[in-house]
C-alpha cells in the first residue's frame, strides 16, 4: 500500500473516532437533559442509541487492523493507530456511562425532586466541555492543552464532593430522600469517571507526541 493511501486511511480513522466523541457528547447532554427534564422517552433513546456507539467502536477497531495487516506500518504508525483505538474504548466507555444516567432518569422519573438539579448539569457541562477539549488536543497534537484539560478533573472532583457531602446530610436528616439521594450521588459518580476517560484521552494525546505513558488521574 503505497504511504500516501496509507495516511488517507489513517486519516479516515481519525475523522470516524471524531464522529464517535461527537456521538459520545451527545449522548451525555441528552442524558443530563432527559434527567433534568424527567423525560422517560429521551431517555429511552438515549438506551436505544448505545448500539450506534458500540458499532462505531467495532468499525473502527476493525479498520485498524486491517490497516496494521496490509501494511508493515512505522513505529510513530503503530503509535498512531494504538492511541486511536484506546481513545474508542474510552469513547465507548463515556457513552455507556451516558447511559447509567439514562437509566437512572426512568428510575426515579415520577419523583419529585428532593433539591434544585443545579450542581449536576454544571457538574455535566464541564465535563462535556472536557470531552470535546480532550479531542481537539488530541487533532492537533497539543500536549500543553492536554496538560491543562487534566486540571479540570479537579473542579469536577471538588464538585462531585460537594454534592456527595450536601446529599448525606440530606438523607441523615430525612430517610424519605435516601433513594433520590442514593440515584443522583451515581450519576455523579459516573460524571466524575466520565471525566477520568477524558483524562485518558488527555494521556493518549501526550504518549502520541512524547512517547512518554504517563498517569494524570493520581
Amino acid at each position: 500500500m503505497p504511504r500516501k493511501i496509507f495516511d488517507s486511511h489513517l486519516e479516515e480513522l481519525h475523522v470516524d473516532l471524531l464522529r464517535m466523541g461527537s456521538m459520545a457528547e451527545k449522548q451525555l447532554f441528552q442524558s443530563i437533559e432527559s434527567l433534568v427534564n424527567q423525560d422517560e422517552a429521551l431517555a429511552r433513546k438515549v438506551i436505544d442509541n448505545d448500539d450506534i456507539v458500540d458499532d462505531m467502536q467495532k468499525d473502527i477497531e476493525s479498520k485498524a487492523i486491517r490497516l496494521i495487516a496490509l501494511q508493515h506500518p512505522l513505529a510513530i504508525d503503530l503509535r498512531n493507530i494504538f492511541t486511536t483505538t484506546k481513545i474508542v474504548t474510552d469513547l465507548e466507555r463515556m457513552a455507556d456511562h451516558a447511559v447509567d444516567i439514562a437509566k437512572v432518569t426512568k428510575r426515579i422519573k415520577n419523583e419529585k425532586p428532593i433539591k434544585a438539579l443545579l450542581d449536576i448539569p454544571k457538574m455535566a457541562s464541564i465535563v462535556r466541555e472536557m470531552i470535546r477539549e480532550s479531542l481537539d488536543a488530541y487533532v492537533n497534537a497539543d500536549v500543553e492543552r492536554a496538560y491543562e484539560i487534566c486540571k479540570k478533573d479537579d473542579e469536577v472532583d471538588y464538585i462531585y464532593k460537594q454534592v456527595f457531602s450536601d446529599l448525606l446530610l440530606m438523607m441523615m436528616e430525612d430517610p424519605k430522600t435516601i433513594n433520590q439521594a442514593t440515584q443522583y450521588i451515581l450519576i455523579c459518580k459516573y460524571l466524575e469517571r466520565i471525566a477520568d476517560h477524558t483524562t485518558n484521552i488527555c494521556e493518549s494525546t501526550i504518549y502520541l507526541v512524547t512517547g512518554e505513558q504517563i498517569d494524570l488521574n493520581e
